[in-house]
């Protein structure tokens, strides 16, 4: 069983409405969930809940929908693995390496990715594999900023034992080496 799984972080119609580069991200996350599924790595799909929001618009975006086999979880924070099985899942699977794609790179994509680390995962952050809310006209720092920014920080930040890799979706490896 692969030790690697790909997260795919509230990839939701409701969020992906405004979101910077959304449609190339889109394609390029579904790309890599094809990829993970043939070499019999777990997708693992979070769903941002919120109640204001009806249920279909909360759904996963149609280019993403679920296959059999994959997993989704519905989580209540930026953190998808506070109050939710995501551990569980990973434990359950043998997962010690994850592939991080989704919404929005400010908040959730961060927030799991801190988190994974800091419950002993290896991280890849896929570099064109996660998105967030344009911002109005004028307004700094710009969805493009705030990617290029997060991907920057990952790419140096340390922790301890733990192996953190930024790449982008066309050099991640699912049936060798995650990355390069």
């Amino acid at each position: 069983m692969p030790d690697t799984a790909l997260l795919i972080i509230d990839m939701q119609r409701a969020m992906l409405k405004d979101a910077h580069d959304g449609e190339a991200c889109l394609g390029r996350v579904a790309d890599l969930a094809d990829r993970a599924r043939a070499a019999d790595v777990p997708v693992v799909y979070l769903r941002q809940q919120f109640a204001q929001l009806s249920a279909e618009w909360l759904e996963v975006h149609p280019t993403l929908t679920p296959r059999p086999g994959d997993v989704v979880l519905d989580k209540e924070s930026a953190d998808s693995f506070l109050d939710t099985t995501l551990g569980k899942v990973l434990e359950e699977r043998a997962v010690r390496r994850l592939v991080v794609t989704g919404f929005a790179s400010d908040y959730c994509v961060d927030s799991t990715s801190r988190s994974a680390l800091s419950h002993g995962y290896d991280l890849v952050l896929v570099a064109d594999g996660h998105t967030t809310m344009e911002r109005p006209a004028g307004t700094e720092p710009t969805a493009a900023q705030i990617v290029a920014h997060h991907n920057g920080i990952f790419s140096v930040i340390q922790y301890a034992g733990r192996s953190v890799t930024v790449a982008p979706a066309a050099q991640i490896r699912f049936d060798a080496s995650v990355a390069n």
